[in-house]
């Protein structure tokens, strides 16, 4: 593919507003489908909420889970209370290049959304993997799903991939890591 756009990414891009509509939008969503349409319950919120509003300054965040449905992310974070509206807040994610960065469109409204494509197979030291530690080495807050694809197999998690270790690792300062489980995603009602 060969639409980059990274440019599209930056916080200071036209001022921010685009990035600050496509979370204004995609969190409503996320609200709606998480609280209105849904029953969810979310167990130690709490930490997580605080991790992304007040960790240290300069000490990144990785969050991991599992990955259900290609909604996970964003609908993850539309539980009550979680600031999913706030760009400033939001994670940066690792996305399925094949399946978010299709087509010029796609890729500008991925890249606002602080989505970093990732080519599953092209292995650690790929193009975009150096992005995402740019955004650890920033202090940033990044999530993956390192099963690297959806699976919805009432199963064990399977074997985890070596991208997210590897951005662990190779960050300036060592992040904080936050596990978390979820279920149920791929019988949402939207």
């Amino acid at each position: 593919m060969g639409w980059k756009m990274e440019w599209a990414g930056r916080e200071k891009h036209m001022g921010g507003i685009p990035r600050k509509m496509v979370f204004l939008a995609v969190g409503a969503f996320a609200k709606a489908a998480a609280t209105l349409l849904n029953t969810t319950s979310v167990h130690n919120a709490h930490t997580l909420i605080r991790l992304v509003r007040s960790r240290p300054p300069g000490v990144p965040l990785v969050t991991v889970s599992n990955h259900m449905s290609t909604l996970d992310d964003p609908l993850i974070w539309g539980f009550k209370g979680f600031p999913s509206l706030d760009a400033k807040l939001a994670r940066w994610v690792l996305a399925a290049e094949d399946i978010c960065f299709k087509n010029p469109l796609l890729t500008y409204f991925f890249r606002l959304g602080k989505c970093i494509p990732i080519t599953r197979g092209a292995g650690i030291y790929q193009e975009h993997m150096n992005e995402a530690l740019q955004c650890l080495n920033n202090g940033a807050w990044l999530h993956t799903f390192p099963e690297g694809k959806v699976s919805q197999e009432d199963a064990p998690i399977r074997r985890l991939k070596w991208g997210t270790a590897s951005l662990i690792v190779r960050a300036h300062v060592t992040p904080i890591v936050l596990p978390m489980v979820h279920c149920g995603f791929e019988q949402l009602k939207s």
